[in-house]
């Protein structure tokens, strides 16, 4: 079996399962936002069931429209506060809260070998760290909450291999968004990518957030990491409860085996309006930006925002246009103050937010208007995702957007910091 199949099977009370199979799966972590939870929470209330199945595993998070932005997403807010006060759930309020996906792994919530499903389709994000995870629908939510249990199609595996040592100024976005270029946003329908070779053992923690964020783009049902120090590390350091980790036997059947030469890869830019309209930055040639936008909880780590402050720190934002940087948790924010980050992003002339999923579903705190073009580190281009269906957004790694901030045109860092 693969990596997603062994942890399957170990979640479905099978010795093993195969592609296609239907299963019922027990979850380790259900989570929702105050987009989702609130219909989550009136399919469980027709349910009929008085408690949910166990309030320590449960998350409820408010970070698509909060700090609420207006009386509706108050409203939002208020019935996923109240309902997980009254059931005693894990619950973030604003001040003590951040980008879900940024949030959870950070405080250690989210443990290799778990099934994690969330009511929002980034929950991928957590196959960084070894765990299956995917976005379900609220109403799946909804009985998860009430039962501990999902039912799913196991999904089959595609396995991609990266080889060789990236350039300066590539990451793990050029890799997710390179492979999104060439496989398409179907490429990987309704499978788990499995992400693997020596350019990713190199990779960061935070890199391979970005990557497992993005699977999803690519119209995966998970994409995941074997553990390896590196993760230990990370998890060690943050769990609240112990794990188990697994690993893909040494014969597991994969759908597919691609494989990319990382060394060829420069930084690439998604254009407007599929993260599979993918160049090279080297090829974009004045185009002009009115916004940037660095966060996102694919980017909104203290890795994304140390690589923006490299290029932005000692100069300036373009008075064309508008910076926008959005730590991805308090924690975040702080280390970042604590580091002198946010100081260099104030002084380049950037607006700093408190963290917020904001922009990046044109929800508030930089909506853009007809005719406006933004460069963002965030997952999506689709028409209208940030603002107005005549405006148009780039997908970009944070030193791309710092150094396009600095020139107002899409640019390379190289441009900037040799």
């Amino acid at each position: 079996m693969t990596l997603a199949e062994k942890i399957l099977a170990a979640h479905s009370g099978r010795d093993k399962v195969n592609p296609g199979e239907f299963i019922n799966v027990r979850v380790d972590l259900v989570l929702s936002n105050d987009v989702t939870a609130p219909l989550a929470i009136k399919e469980f209330q027709r349910l009929g069931v008085s408690k949910v199945f166990d309030p320590e595993k449960i998350v409820m998070v408010p970070d698509h429209f909060c700090p609420n932005k207006d009386i509706p997403s108050a409203e939002q807010a208020k019935t996923m506060r109240e309902f997980a006060r009254e059931h005693d759930l894990i619950y973030f309020e604003v001040g003590r809260m951040g980008i879900e996906h940024v949030l959870l792994p950070e405080q250690g919530l989210v443990l290799p070998g778990e099934v994690v499903i969330g009511a929002d389709s980034h929950t991928c994000t957590y196959g960084a760290l070894g765990a299956f995870a995917t976005g379900m629908g609220s109403t799946d939510i909804a009985v998860a909450m009430a039962t501990g249990e999902i039912w799913m199609k196991v999904p089959p595996t595609i396995k991609f291999v990266y080889h060789g040592k990236p350039g300066e100024w590539v990451g793990g976005k050029d890799l997710i968004l390179y492979t999104i270029g060439d496989i398409g946003v179907d490429g990987a329908l309704y499978s788990t990518m499995e992400l693997v070779g020596e350019a990713i053992d190199a990779l960061p923690i935070d890199g391979r957030f970005t990557m497992a964020n993005m699977a999803i783009e690519a119209g995966a049902k998970a994409g995941i990491f074997r553990v390896d120090d590196k993760t230990q590390k990370y998890v060690k350091a943050r769990a609240k409860h112990s794990y188990q980790i697994y690993q893909p036997d040494d014969n597991e059947e994969y759908a597919s085996v691609i494989e990319y030469d990382v060394s060829k890869i420069e930084p690439q830019v998604a254009l407007p309006h599929l993260p599979s309209n993918v160049k090279p930055v080297g090829q974009l040639v004045d185009i002009k930006i009115d916004q940037v936008v660095i966060g996102s909880c694919t980017n909104g780590r203290l890795d994304d925002l140390r690589l923006a402050a490299k290029v932005l720190k000692g100069r300036q934002v373009s008075s064309e246009l508008r910076c926008i940087i959005i730590p991805g948790t308090q924690k975040v924010y702080l280390d970042s103050l604590r580091e002198g980050l946010i100081e260099t992003f104030i002084k380049a002339g950037a607006a700093v937010s408190t963290p917020t999923c904001g922009p990046c579903l044109g929800g508030y705190m930089g909506v853009l208007a007809a005719g406006e073009r933004r460069l963002s580190t965030t997952n999506r281009n689709f028409v209208g995702r940030m603002g107005s269906p005549q405006s148009e957004v780039y997908l970009a790694n944070p030193a791309v957007a710092a150094a396009s901030a600095i020139l107002g045109k899409i640019a390379s860092p190289e441009e900037i910091a040799g």
